[in-house]
Order: structure tokens, then sequence, then C-alpha cells
């Protein structure tokens, strides 16, 4: 009941934040190892004697190295990034609370959750934080026809200019100007700004737009 009650506490976190491994995912993986490490511990009791000799901590290190099947299952590859490692962090972590909870160390359990627990949800906004200063900067510019070149993109961008993922430009002769998308690695907010404002001044950029900062202003409305 104890791992049950623990397992729910993260797997209720993992749910609010619409994980594919959730409550029951979670209740499960910790009354799983509470049970086998009970097993493990009193379940060949009638056949312990001179010659048998019992090691439970040889069931608890296969737990330990056999969840990792359902941390690889949450584990996914969407649009370049990897998704679900925190998931798959959490079950392990889990595992290890059902363990200690069938083993009858039941503060380091409890204490144990309470510190996944802020981990998942209190960290949440600083890491959020940090994956928006990591996320790719894309810019859409307008140009004139013809004028735009990696190289002179480059000079303007300086030392940012080796941080270039992706540049594509879309010409169309029915139009006065051609669509250009910038796309680079890891540029802080600040960086950003400046670059908006050194492209700006190149002759044969006629506007920029930065995606990032349009789609901060949605969420703040």
């Amino acid at each position: 009941m104890l791992a049950a009650g623990l397992g729910s506490v993260i797997g209720i976190e993992r749910e609010r934040s619409v994980r594919a491994a959730g409550l029951r995912t979670h209740m499960l993986v910790c009354v799983g190892s509470s049970l086998i490490i009970i097993v493990s511990a009193y379940g060949f009791s009638t056949v312990l004697g001179d010659h048998v000799v019992l090691d439970p901590s040889r069931v608890a290190a296969q737990v330990v190295s056999g969840i990792g099947f359902l941390g690889a299952g949450s584990i996914i590859l969407r649009n370049e990034a990897i998704k679900g490692l925190t998931t798959a962090a959490s079950i392990w972590a889990v595992a290890a609370i059902g363990l200690a909870s069938g083993a009858g160390l039941y503060t380091a359990a409890i204490a144990s959750t309470l510190i996944i627990l802020a981990i998942l949800a209190g960290l949440k906004p600083l890491e959020d934080r940090f994956a928006a200063l990591r996320s790719p900067l894309k810019l859409q510019l307008k140009a004139r026809p013809g004028e735009t070149s990696l190289a002179s993109l480059k000079r303007t961008l300086g030392g940012h200019g080796a941080r270039v993922r992706q540049l594509i430009v879309q010409r169309d002769d029915g139009k006065d100007d051609d669509d250009v998308t910038l796309v680079l690695d890891r540029v802080s907010s600040r960086d950003t700004a400046d670059l908006i404002l050194d492209l700006e001044r190149l002759p044969f950029i006629l506007s920029v737009n930065d995606e990032r900062s349009d789609r901060s202003a949605e969420g703040r409305r």
C-alpha cells in the first residue's frame, strides 16, 4: 500500500504533464518492485539451509537494470529532439522507491518521493526557461530578389555565423522580394535583438520577423 501511494504521487505529476507513462504505470512499477524485493527476501525461506544461501540483493539489481525496457518505451524522437527522458528517469526512480518500500526502508522511500516530486514539479519552470534559450532561432526575412547569400549573412552575423543551421531562399518571379528562412542554433534573447538590428541594416534586407518573439507574444495573450 505504501508503494502504491508513493508511486501514485509521482504518477499524478506525470499525468498532469500529459506524459506517456502516467498514474497507473508509476503505481504498477512501484508496487511490482516492492513485491519483487519482498519475494526475494522472504519467499525462499523454506528452502534455506546449510547448503542453500540466498542473496536478496541479486533480485534488486535485476530490477534496476530490467526496468530499463519501460523507460526506453517512453523515449521518442520528435522533430529532431528526444522526448521522454524525464519520464523514463521517473519510472526508474519509482522502481527504487518500490524496492525501498518492500525492504522496509520507509523513511528513505517517503523522503525520496518528496525529493523526486520537487524535482519534477518544482524545477519545471526553471527547465523551461533554459530550454527557451537553447531552442533554435528561426528568422523570416524579406529580401531583394537574387541578393541573399550565405556568405553575406555570415559576415553580418559575425561569431554567430557558425551557428547557422539552415538557410532557405524562396524566389518567385511574380513578387518583388524573396522569402528567406534563417535558422540558428542556441541564440539568447539578448543576442537575438542585436542580430535582428544587424540584419535590418543590410541594404538588401527589407524586413526581419522573429518567430520566437511571435510565439512568446501569443503565449502572453
